[in-house]
């Protein structure tokens, strides 16, 4: 995959990548993909499978153009509440120096995919706010549509230890470039010490047990220990 972002975009993509894949697949089980949905960019609500949630916009793909714009830099919607999710990712993206972030359009014509791109950042942006996922659809034949969930109705995944492993190993295949980015940044959403040893990372999560990811001479994640303490 021809990736244009910027090593900045990319070190914080790899942070949020492992929770990321976890929230979403939390999302998809309380709020299903697919069927017809509806949204009041004034209420701030979102309407699909017989579910009413409040969101925020985060910005729209123009399939044909190929670009993305973040939902503040809409001039029609500049400074209405619906569109603060996406001011606070601009201003993260202005702190830490990431011009997908922080810009208002994203060129994303140099992508081979450029519709796995416009995913990216609002998976990005997702990560950036701790939100409990995104949401994309169709709107009409040349856009889509990315909105962030913020509803009490839609939760954030606990860590769970015997699932943690597979999406360790499913968010380093996703951008491929640092897996102890992506091994520090999982712990570090879910608010474990996480602590770098010389065989590898260890934590010690919330039931007590600890749990040491090792990595090959390449860097990739070559297992995922758990200790289980002794009662």
């Amino acid at each position: 995959m021809k990736s244009i972002f910027s090593e900045a975009f990319l070190r914080h993509a790899e942070y949020h990548a492992a929770w990321g894949t976890e929230q979403l697949e939390a999302l998809g089980r309380a709020l299903p993909a697919g069927g017809e949905w509806t949204a009041d960019l004034d209420q701030q609500v979102y309407r699909a499978a017989g579910r009413t949630v409040r969101v925020g916009l985060l910005g729209t793909f123009d399939v044909t153009g190929r670009s993305w714009l973040w939902a503040w830099a809409n001039p029609g919607l500049r400074g209405t509440p619906v569109v603060a999710a996406s001011e606070r990712v601009a201003a993260f993206g202005k702190r830490n120096s990431v011009p997908e972030l922080r810009d208002a359009a994203v060129d994303l014509s140099g992508f081979d995919d450029p519709r796995w791109a416009a995913e990216a950042l609002a998976f990005v942006a997702m990560g950036v706010l701790s939100a409990p996922g995104y949401i994309g659809q169709s709107a009409g034949s040349d856009t889509r549509v990315y909105f962030a969930p913020d509803d009490p109705q839609i939760t954030l995944a606990p860590l769970d230890p015997i699932a943690m492993p597979g999406f360790l190993m499913t968010g380093q295949s996703l951008f491929s470039r640092s897996a102890r980015q992506v091994v520090r940044g999982y712990f570090a959403h879910h608010g474990v010490r996480a602590e770098t040893a010389t065989d590898g990372t260890r934590a010690r999560l919330p039931d007590g047990s600890t749990v040491l990811v090792t990595f090959d001479a390449l860097g990739r994640i070559a297992g995922v220990n758990a200790e289980v303490r002794a009662s």
